[in-house]
Order: C-alpha cells, then structure tokens, then sequence
C-alpha cells in the first residue's frame, strides 16, 4: 500500500507541476499572441473596444504603412542589423572568451590587478559626454558602421561568467597539454573553447541580443540613414506615426490609408522580435545550462 500511495504521490506532483509549467507557458505566450492579434486589427476598432486576442475588423493597413512607404529601407535596416549583429557578437565571443581564458589561468601574472580593472569599469563611468568626445574625436566613430560594434563588443558580466567556466576544466588538461609543448594560445584553441560552447551559446546569445536590439546608439552616432539599423528605423517610423496622429505635422504621407497609431507599436514588435522568437528556442537549452554553470564557484 505504501508503494501505491507513493506511486500516486508521485503522479500528483507531476500533473500538478505540468499544470503549473503549462499555465505559466500560456500566460507568457498570450502577450505574444495579443500583440501579433492587434498587429492586424484596425484602428478605430482598438480604440472603440481595446486589445483583444482575436483580430478586431481585420485589416493590413498598419503593414501597409510601413512596407509600401518604407519596404526596400526596411530592408535595408534589416541588412545592416545582421550584419552587425553577426559580426560583433563573433568578434564580441572572440574578445571576451581570450579575456576570460587568461583570468582562469592562475598562473597569470597580475591577474587579480587585470580583473579588478575589468570590475572598476563596471562601478565607475567617466560619463556620456566624455565617452562621447573620445568615441567621435579619437576613435572616429561618428556615421560609421563601427559605431553599432565597438562600443558593445566587450561586456565585463559576460567575461566572468564564460571565467568561471573555464576555470571549471580541469587542470590537469591544461598540464598535459603543456607537457606535450602547447602553449596557452593553442590550449586556448583546441581544449578550452571546444569544452565551453555551452558558456559560447549562452554569452554568444546574449551578445546577438544586446545588438539586435540596440538603437541607442544609432541615436548617438549615425545621421545617414543608410546605416541605420532596425530598431533605430522602425523607433523612427513610431516617431513619425505618433506625430501625424498628434497633428504635429501634415499626414500626406500616408496617402488614403487610414494612419494607424496604436496597432503600429505591435506591428514593429513584431517585425523586431520575429527573427529572436526562431532562433531561441533551439539554443535556450544552451542558454540554461551556461547561466546554471556561471552559480559553479571556483
């Protein structure tokens, strides 16, 4: 009889837990699904009956507005976006991955001066205006592509984390190797980052997201609008939107389309957050373990 209670004990907890993680799964699905729902609803039918999962008076105008006026920008923003993300969350992974790597080794000499560097940054800042004058005046950085990748490419956070997992590898790896004549750089290449590519998909994953989400500094630093990426392209378009509809400035643009203010917010989430909502789930798995392994203390 015992064995029978705890078999049922056991099942009630399952169902009980599987109720619970399902009900969680709905309630953050359902924002999802009520943004992509008044993303096609008509204007006048949110405003009189307000959000509702199911599309009210369904209509493309707000897709229209942005794609028929600004498709081939649109695209364009979109090209600069991968572009930067693809090649600063590599370059981003490159830095931080040798930066972390050298911290692990404890052998390094002034290693514990080298990571109170990096922790100094991450409590004080010189400021936005003196960032600023050093990142256009020095570092020439104002309308250049380089302006959406330096400024993020390294994250002190991110460093220690991927720190901690490497100093998780055994060390005897590392002396068999360097008995064997490798040295660090080559350990770096062919022990360390293939035993990591948890810690890599987890900071690589972080890293995409900081720059495909990043507008601020489109803001800061870009005035041609062929560079811009976008986030910072559609946040203008939401500007313009808001303006019209405030009568701040004439409506001609839009032509005999019934300009849309509320539902563009969620077509621009949309657009924004589809390409983020594939990819995730199949690195989320990477992305738990690599966040569980940053709690190993060393």
């Amino acid at each position: 009889m015992m064995g029978k209670n705890g078999l049922l004990g056991d099942k009630l907890v399952h169902v009980v837990a599987y109720g619970f993680i399902g009900l969680f799964a709905l309630a953050c699905l359902y924002p999802l699904v009520l943004t992509l729902s008044v993303s096609f609803s008509s204007e006048q039918a949110i405003a009189r009956n307000g959000y509702s999962i199911v599309p009210l008076s369904p209509t493309l105008d707000t897709y229209k507005y942005i794609f028929v006026n600004s498709g081939m920008k649109i695209l364009k923003s979109y090209g600069v976006t991968i572009f930067v993300t693809a090649v600063g969350t590599i370059g981003a992974l490159l830095i931080t991955s040798l930066i972390a790597f050298s911290l692990s080794i404890k052998k390094l000499k002034y290693r514990n001066v080298l990571a109170f560097i990096c922790n100094f940054t991450i409590i004080f800042s010189a400021g936005l205006i003196p960032w600023y004058m050093v990142s256009v005046n020095y570092y020439g950085l104002k309308d250049s592509i380089l302006a959406l990748i330096l400024p993020s490419i390294f994250n002190v956070w991110s460093m220690f984390l991927m720190r901690t997992y490497f100093g998780s590898i055994s060390t005897s790896l590392y002396e068999a190797a360097e008995m064997d004549g490798a040295n660090y750089f080559r350990i770096y290449m062919t022990i360390a980052l293939p035993l990591s590519k948890t810690a890599l998909l987890t900071v690589g994953l972080m890293y995409a997201l900081q720059y495909w989400n990043d507008w601020w500094h489109a803001l800061i630093f870009i005035q041609d609008q062929d560079l811009y990426p976008l986030q910072y392209y559609l946040y203008n378009i939401l500007s313009n939107v808001n303006a019209i509809s405030s009568g701040r400035i004439p409506s001609g643009a839009s032509g005999n389309i019934t300009l849309p203010a509320e539902t563009v917010k969620m077509a621009i989430t949309v657009i924004t957050i589809g390409p983020i909502i594939f990819l995730y789930p199949y690195i989320q798995k990477y992305f738990v373990h690599g966040i569980m392994a940053g709690a190993v203390k060393e």
